[in-house]
């Protein structure tokens, strides 16, 4: 577990060498709260300037104005590019919104203010970026979500909850799995994959693991090296949900559980037999049982039994506040995801998509596996889409780079209203 999630942090970080560009220059400093800012100005700078806010990492790092791998191209085609540190690590939203704002109005006060200013950012950074275009007064005219955790950390946790809670009573029932107020989660996840790796060496083990990757949000390709399994090949995508069940479900829970005071996921009066017929997957997993020989109404009826999990009501406020979005942005949002993402669920982009307003949101997908793959060719055609949608006022056509897709539902979606209607959390 501690190599998976290194290498999800690495990912994540955006690691990679590009050879030096046009001359630019750096621009930097420190804002009131302590964050600091770093933005990069290229010489034949076309006034638009790119805000780019990163994935999870347990660490403050210094700031990323661009993924190297992205940086020069995008500093040859003239944009400027700028990042803060957030001021804080981990699951950071409550800090990084505000510190991303005032790290634009300090390139403004500096520089003067850019023609345009997109925000974009990758997995958690997506959610920055997504935050930033919900805002009342944004200080961003549109927003590129790249592989985002879109959905929000309510949404998004729950979805965990359902896979991990089908792991721990299934798979794993004698392993002392936490699924919630983690005191270690690299201990747990260690449990959790070598409970995993063993069920999946049997037909009765991968009859489970199907269940608790549907019940978990896990599309049948996750793996980048792997070509994406056949309609019919319910094997080889139960493979693929094995590869990154236990870092899709039982993500890091303590660094945000200690930010919002306990528990804030819950699956008190879920119906899972329910939820399986939602997902509009259950003929996969009804193959997979029906081949181990193993009844799915008994494994269903063992879920219906198990012992609930039940939140903290004000740990829920905090995670709505801070981590959930309103899918009301008031400047357009493109959401880019790979259809194999295994880490953040491509439901997450459906469910965000489905619930704004269609001149406002636009979903791309590529067609390729992983978590934060993005090719670059992809990065600027999505990047390209939406300053086509920023010129033109709607929204032009799909660009040829990416595919129709329609993935799962987010069956357990959750939006944080803006009125005194409460959550809109299933």
């Amino acid at each position: 577990m501690k190599r998976a999630l290194a290498i999800c942090a690495a990912l994540l970080a955006s690691p990679g060498v590009a050879q030096d560009a046009s001359p630019a220059r750096t621009v930097e400093g420190e804002l009131p709260g302590g964050a600091r800012w770093q933005a990069i100005v290229p010489q034949n700078f076309n006034g638009s300037l790119l805000l780019y806010s990163h994935g999870y990492s347990p660490r403050k790092d210094a700031p990323e104005p661009a993924p190297k791998e992205y940086r020069q191209l995008l500093l040859r085609k003239g944009y400027a590019l700028i990042a803060s540190d957030f001021g804080a690590a981990g699951w950071s939203l409550e800090q990084a919104v505000p510190a991303q704002r005032a790290a634009v109005e300090a390139f403004a006060a500096k520089e003067g203010r850019p023609r345009r200013v997109m925000a974009w950012g990758s997995s958690m950074g997506g959610l920055i970026s997504t935050a930033l275009a919900e805002q009342d007064a944004p200080v961003i005219d549109g927003a590129l979500a790249m592989c985002p955790s879109i959905g929000g950390a309510v949404g998004m946790m729950n979805m965990g909850l359902d896979g991990a809670f089908a792991i721990a009573t299934l798979i794993a029932p004698n392993s002392g799995l936490s699924l919630v107020n983690v005191g270690d989660d690299m201990t747990n996840g260690r449990k959790a994959m070598m409970a995993v790796a063993a069920a999946a060496q049997t037909r009765e083990g991968r009859a489970r693991i199907a269940l608790a990757g549907v019940l978990g949000g896990i599309p049948g390709w996750t793996r980048a090296d792997r070509a994406q399994p056949a309609a019919g090949d319910f094997e080889g995508q139960a493979s693929e949900m094995a590869a990154t069940l236990v870092m899709g479900t039982l993500m890091p829970r303590n660094d945000q559980e200690r930010r919002a005071g306990g528990a804030f996921s819950w699956n008190t009066g879920v119906n899972y037999a329910q939820l399986l017929d939602q997902t509009g997957r259950r003929p996969l997993v009804e193959a997979m049982y029906r081949k181990a020989g193993l009844s799915l109404s008994r494994d269903l009826a063992a879920l219906a039994k198990a012992p609930r999990i039940a939140a903290k009501p004000a740990a829920v406020r905090y995670m709505m506040e801070n981590y959930t979005p309103t899918a009301k942005p008031t400047v357009p949002v493109v959401s880019l995801q790979a259809v194999g993402d295994g880490m953040t669920s491509p439901s997450l982009q459906r469910a965000y998509t489905d619930a704004a307003p269609p001149a406002m949101a636009s979903g791309l997908w590529y067609n390729g596996a992983g978590h934060c793959r993005l090719p670059a060719e992809q990065v600027l055609a999505a990047l390209g889409h939406l300053e086509a949608r920023l010129d033109g006022g709607a929204w032009a056509p799909r660009p040829s780079a990416f595919i129709d897709h329609t993935p799962p539902p987010m069956v357990r979606a959750c939006i944080r209203r803006t009125g005194k209607t409460g959550p809109a959390c299933k």
